[in-house]
């Protein structure tokens, strides 16, 4: 009994830092509160970001801010198609002096990377950014090297521009915990932008987080509990997404009514990352609340920003103007809540 008290302190001081954390970001970032949350789920979560908005969207000020809150190293990579892989990871430099190779390392070797506009990337470099992102690891020439803990990438792309951009291939895709749309601001908060002249960036934030405290909150989501129906509802989410499961599965015996709602539109459905990925991030929503337990509403809260990056839609997808956010809405519809 004493310990479920002191964890439930816990979990209610996590609330507080986590709100003292949105209220410093605010000084500096107008709106954009879904954004704010996607950021700081993931880095609790231990899990990387998908920034995709137009320009202008203050995508890079959201994420500078975040790091100054942080407390933590900060660098940023603007991706271009001429990028090479040693530009990020790093590369061997022979010194005439000593007739010997060294290591210089790239700019992924810090604690918070901000890949912009990482659409523009070639595939070498995508590669590369890949084995950073997955292993936490780099090798340059024949060695390994452990990457900064924590590690977090936030990555921004333009979904409007074509021209000079390569397509992020499903395999890195996944590898992104959350894919956070930024959408335009409110007719309120863009007349609050314009009256800050674009100077935002001049704002002095307060650090919020050190890096114990940052252990603290990933150690707290091993005290949330899931339940097993919970755990259910999470596969049933994802087996939905897999058309050639959904006829099998007994989980999604719901959908057998109007099966083709859904199935129709996806080509290749969610991996059971996707599972795991729903319930770490229900688990810090909870932790966001103040709760030891997940709720039905903490996973269709992030059931968005985790499947969308994850479906590969099909050409009558495309031809209907139909997204991927269409059919989560659709299959959290379907799906009976436990």
């Amino acid at each position: 009994m004493e310990k479920n008290k002191i964890i439930q302190q816990e979990l209610e001081d996590s609330r507080v830092l986590i709100e003292n954390c949105r209220k410093e970001v605010a000084k500096r970032l107008v709106g954009q509160n879904s954004v704010v949350d996607g950021i700081l789920t993931a880095f609790i979560a231990g899990g990387h970001v998908l920034l995709e908005g137009i320009p202008g969207l203050a995508k890079t000020l959201a994420v500078k801010a975040f790091s100054d809150v942080a407390g933590l190293d900060f660098k940023r990579v603007q991706f271009t198609p001429d990028l090479l892989p040693a530009d990020v990871s790093g590369t061997l430099v022979y010194e005439k002096s000593s007739g010997q190779f060294t290591v210089r390392k790239g700019p992924v070797f810090t604690n918070i990377l901000l890949a912009d506009e990482i659409n523009r990337a070639p595939a070498k470099v995508q590669s590369a950014l890949l084995e950073a992102m997955a292993e936490k690891q780099v090798t340059i020439g024949e060695k390994t090297y452990p990457l900064p803990e924590p590690f977090f990438v936030l990555a921004t792309q333009n979904p409007i521009e074509q021209e000079g951009t390569y397509n992020l291939p499903e395999a890195e895709l996944d590898r992104f915990l959350l894919k956070i749309n930024v959408p335009y601001p409110s007719a309120e908060e863009e007349c609050q932008i314009v009256k800050t002249c674009g100077k935002a960036n001049e704002i002095a934030l307060n650090k919020v987080f050190t890096s114990e405290q940052l252990l603290k909150l990933r150690s707290l989501l091993d005290y949330i509990v899931c339940d097993d129906k919970l755990v259910s509802y999470i596969v049933s989410i994802v087996n939905v997404t897999r058309p050639l499961n959904e006829k099998k599965n007994g989980h999604i015996s719901v959908i057998k009514k109007s099966p083709d709602e859904i199935a129709r539109y996806i080509s290749y459905g969610a991996s059971p990352r996707a599972g795991i990925a729903l319930q770490q991030c229900a688990k810090v929503q909870a932790l966001f609340a103040g709760r030891s337990f997940v709720l039905p509403e903490d996973i269709k809260a992030v059931a968005p920003a985790v499947l969308r990056h994850r479906l590969v839609l099909s050409y009558e997808a495309a031809a209907g103007g139909v997204t991927s956010d269409d059919i989560i809405e659709k299959i959290l519809n379907f799906m009976p809540l436990p």
